[in-house]
């Protein structure tokens, strides 16, 4: 099971540059390593990760075997409306996590 972390002000000023930081837990496999009996280990990693602003779609990040164990992924968005912030992270064998945040622009 992963735990997801998301950080962001809850309120912000029209025009104003957000930064939206986020985390995920996840138990990281490679594919690259092997049990004691030689035996390769199936690799399961987080494959992307999608953030929409109200639906739209305004930052995605494609992750690969040598990225961290838990990614951290910091980017910024400019505060144009109020409303919803959706963080979706996809990944081998069904993994699938969706965090949401609120947002209020004044």
């Amino acid at each position: 099971m992963a735990r997801a972390v998301v950080k962001l002000p809850s309120t912000v000023k029209r025009g104003e540059i957000v930064e939206i930081r986020t985390l995920v837990q996840h138990a990281m496999e490679t594919g690259f390593r092997r049990t004691q009996l030689g035996e390769v280990i199936p690799r399961n990693i987080i494959r992307t990760f999608v953030c929409a602003y109200n639906g739209k779609e305004i930052f995605r990040a494609g992750l690969h075997p040598a990225i961290a164990a838990n990614p951290l992924l910091a980017f910024t968005t400019v505060a144009t409306e109020s409303g919803t912030i959706t963080f979706t992270w996809t990944g081998d064998n069904g993994f699938s996590v969706t965090e949401s945040a609120t947002i209020t622009v004044e």
